[in-house]
């Protein structure tokens, strides 16, 4: 069976900091929906070329009365369209994904989910700015907390309480067992067999396929490794492409290929920017100031707009 990741952006970051590449990679493999699907050809995505060789996460649902059923498959959906955010527009992203809903949909289900994905989008855009208000705390398990609870509040202005429990539901279980194996681990007080102990507990709870989730970073971890051993050994990309297919399925092993390349030009592109960003401070001696127009030129001849915004760390 292919490993499926779950989207869970909170409790990723505080158990592995892996959710960031999980969210976009699309390994999940959700059960067979009983919309139907549109064949496609190879070029289908080539409005965003990262995505060529994928297809669409997410499997939609709905009742035989034009009704949608609205699951995180949705979510699912909508996440693997805006991966390709920076290589398209937003509103060519929403219009890509109001086409998947209308060729996967009957017409009354397509509008239901068409109204969720503005409201998820609407979202997405006010938790950026609740990440600005949120207090700053030291203690991470107590930010977690607060973090998990203002998101909770905040989908009450974009979702009824039943939209809500059917999207986020399953995330929200995710993101309190992450909370409760924190609180086990920061807790001074008990012993290494109590801990044990408290945190089988939780384990026990589990459904199965809570389990596989949280067993999904390490096995991408054990991937990775088995990858950089693989290539220190002298594999090329095809025995890695078929190392990483055995292991999650074809789809996400060319999807980890894309990641591959996209990373190799990043870090080219990144020491020949080095090179030639320390040149142009050489020449420029002891008035820097000098070079900032050559250096804004030198940017924009090899990164996008969104790209340049990363580069701050590469300057130190």
């Amino acid at each position: 069976m292919a490993t499926r990741l779950p989207a869970r952006p909170l409790a990723y970051l505080l158990l592995a900091g892996l959710a960031a590449a999980a969210l976009y990679l699309g390994w999940r493999q959700p059960p067979v929906s009983a919309a139907p699907q549109t064949e496609r050809t190879p070029d289908y995505f080539a409005f965003v070329p990262s995505m060529a060789g994928t297809r669409p996460d997410g499997k939609l649902t709905q009742s035989g009365h034009d009704q949608l059923t609205i699951t995180p498959e949705l979510l699912y959906l909508f996440d693997y369209y805006l991966a390709g955010l920076g290589e398209q527009t937003l509103e060519a992203l929403r219009a890509e994904i109001r086409r998947e809903l209308e060729r996967r949909l009957s017409a009354g289900a397509a509008i239901e989910a068409k109204r969720l994905l503005d409201a998820y989008l609407d979202y997405k855009r006010a938790l950026v700015d609740l990440q600005r208000t949120l207090p700053a705390s030291s203690d991470l398990l107590q930010g977690a907390r607060q973090r998990l609870q203002a998101m909770q509040q905040l989908r009450q202005q974009f979702f009824s309480g039943a939209e809500a429990a059917a999207l986020f539901g399953a995330s929200d279980a995710y993101d309190q067992d992450a909370l409760a194996r924190m609180a086990i681990s920061a807790d001074n007080r008990l012993s290494e067999a109590q801990r044990q102990q408290r945190l089988q507990v939780l384990d026990a709870a589990l459904t199965p396929a809570q389990r596989n989730e949280r067993a999904a970073p390490g096995r991408v971890v054990n991937m990775e490794q088995a990858v950089a051993k693989a290539r220190a050994e002298g594999a090329g990309d095809n025995e890695i492409y078929r190392l990483r297919a055995a292991a999650f399925s074809p789809a996400a092993a060319a999807r980890l290929a894309e990641l591959d390349r996209a990373e190799a030009d990043w870090q080219q592109r990144i020491a020949s920017y080095q090179a030639q960003r320390t040149q142009l401070l050489q020449q420029a001696g002891n008035h820097p100031g000098n070079a900032s127009a050559a250096l804004q030129q030198l940017r924009d001849a090899g990164f996008s707009a969104e790209e340049q915004l990363r580069l701050g760390a590469y300057e130190q």
